[in-house]
């Protein structure tokens, strides 16, 4: 299973549709907000071809879109949010904490604009980066294992 994981568009609308093209195999598309306007227009695109999961960022004002979101994807468990209610920017101790109370091995987060990835006992803490600076992240999680990667669409060739 292929996931797409993208953040922070802040209306660079055409930098998320080129990460979407550029990883057709991919069959989740999470975004971590700050752009759900443009993120409405985008799902409206793909919508036959893949599944969001869409949250709600610190600059997105006028919608009702969850701020985290907790699911099992194959043989794993994701914990999903901006950030932001979890001061990522400060720290880290926020996200990993409420990624161990909801029993996941994965967490994901944006509001930086940094790529990041770490893991350690047990939890893959992963931010993609901002897709307006053409940053994205993939996970690819199989029978033998779980494995992330940053990209960037300047780098695709």
């Amino acid at each position: 299973m292929r996931i797409l994981v993208l953040s922070d568009s802040h209306r660079h609308i055409a930098n998320l549709i080129c990460a979407i093209e550029y990883e057709p195999t991919a069959e989740i598309v999470y975004f971590l907000g700050d752009g759900n306007y443009e993120m409405e227009e985008v799902v409206d695109i793909f919508k036959d071809k893949k599944f969001f999961v869409l949250l709600r960022g610190n600059c997105d004002f006028t919608t009702h879109i969850p701020l985290c979101d907790v699911r099992s994807i194959e043989n794993s468990k994701i914990y999903a949010s901006h950030g932001a209610e979890e001061n990522v920017k400060l720290s880290y101790v926020g996200i990993k904490r409420a990624a161990r109370e909801n029993n996941c091995n994965i967490a994901l987060f944006g509001h930086t604009h940094e790529k990041y990835y770490s893991f350690e006992d047990g939890l893959h803490l992963f931010n993609p980066g901002s897709i307006k600076d053409g940053n994205y992240g993939v996970i690819d999680i199989t029978d033998n294992g779980i494995m992330c990667f940053h990209k960037n669409l300047l780098e695709i060739k």
